[in-house]
């Protein structure tokens, strides 16, 4: 069985994929899976061993290519659609509700392409799952309702970031290094989000100046030592935590590889962390969370599975206000600016 998913989405999406890639493993040990995804994401996948080969699709840079030359755009995409048609898929599982992908698994000659039918996307699949939107469950279990439509039995739900010898020995350096004089818990904090809500971060990110109270009262009840982590474009904000805080703190925002911050989040006794790609990369390294929920509904794209696992939310009326994947207009933010330091740090001192 030669099997290609598609899923062009952020990181978290990405990661909740791998429990249908490790059921579909182990129900054919000898399947080869390929995977179609965007820059951003393919780290994820690198060092999953049940991989054989990655696609990327850029649409970003691709529209640059078209705005240049049609010529060249289309050129480019035929290279792609070749380079997954020399593979000779026999499936493909789309969960990117996008009929343009549904265009290249049709391309590529995949005979069998399975996946969702959203606001009728799905004309270019043979096997047509109709979708409403993601609710009431997770999206896990949403992706795996597809290994029914092969008859793959799912047999463990857990998702997967493997990580190397190296990785997990720099973040034991690291932390001898940085944490050896303290006695208290390492502490993980990461401010951002990740980027898949772009521009409208702000909305899933609980207030920077909260998280420099927060650092702070862990520092002075429990003694702890904070990391504060996060991507490359987070960087300035967590300069921003750093200069609201009263003690010291360690910060390697941007100073890390993905899978190094894997790596450092279960060096951590717990991690503090918004709603968003950071923290189900932390879920699937085996790092323990504290995740702050805001728009968006901890049911359908919360850390998974829940045990091992706290969550964090105002409980308002208005909350969730994220549905069928478009965010209510909102300026009040009151589910996150309401969500006060204390409540916070109940939860963490519960969990320790």
């Amino acid at each position: 069985m030669r099997v290609l998913i598609i899923n062009i989405f952020g990181i978290g999406d990405v990661l909740f994929t791998t429990p249908l890639i490790s059921n579909l493993k182990a129900a054919y040990p000898d399947s080869y899976i390929g995977y179609l995804c965007n820059r951003r994401t393919s780290p994820l996948l690198e060092r999953n061993p049940h991989i054989a080969r990655i696609f990327v699709y850029e649409r970003d840079q691709l529209n640059a290519v078209r705005q240049k030359s049609q010529l060249e755009y289309w050129g480019a995409l035929g290279e792609l659609v070749i380079d997954i048609r020399k593979e000779r898929f026999d499936i493909v599982l789309d969960v990117s509700l996008n009929s343009f992908m549904g265009f290249i698994g049709w391309a590529a000659g995949i005979p069998k392409r399975i996946g969702f039918n959203y606001k009728g996307r799905g004309f270019f699949l043979n096997k047509q799952i109709f979708l409403a939107g993601y609710q009431d469950r997770h999206v896990v279990e949403y992706y795996l309702d597809l290994l029914a439509e092969i008859s793959v039995p799912v047999s463990q739900q857990r998702m997967e970031f493997p990580l190397t010898v190296q990785d997990i020995q720099w973040a034991e350096q690291f932390v001898q290094e940085n944490c050896a004089m303290g006695t208290g818990p390492i502490i993980g904090l990461v401010p951002g989000g990740g980027e898949s809500w772009g521009k409208d971060a702000r909305y899933k990110r609980w207030p920077a100046q909260c998280f420099s109270k927060l650092a702070d009262k862990l520092i002075e009840k429990l003694e702890a030592q904070i990391i504060l982590m996060g991507a490359c474009l987070e960087a300035n904000l967590c300069r921003e935590v750093v200069h609201g805080m009263n003690y010291p703190c360690i910060d390697v925002c941007g100073k890390t590889s993905l899978s190094q911050f894997a790596a450092l989040t279960k060096q951590c006794v717990l991690m503090v962390v918004n709603d968003g790609g950071p923290l189900h990369v932390a879920v699937a390294a085996g790092a323990k969370t504290v995740s702050i929920f805001g728009p968006v509904d901890e049911v359908v794209y919360g850390p998974y599975p829940i045990e091992g696992q706290k969550v964090l939310k105002k409980n308002i009326a208005c909350q969730p206000c994220y549905r069928q994947f478009r965010r209510a207009s909102c300026d009040h933010i009151r589910c996150l600016n309401e969500l006060s330091v204390d409540e916070v740090f109940e939860k963490v001192a519960e969990f320790l």
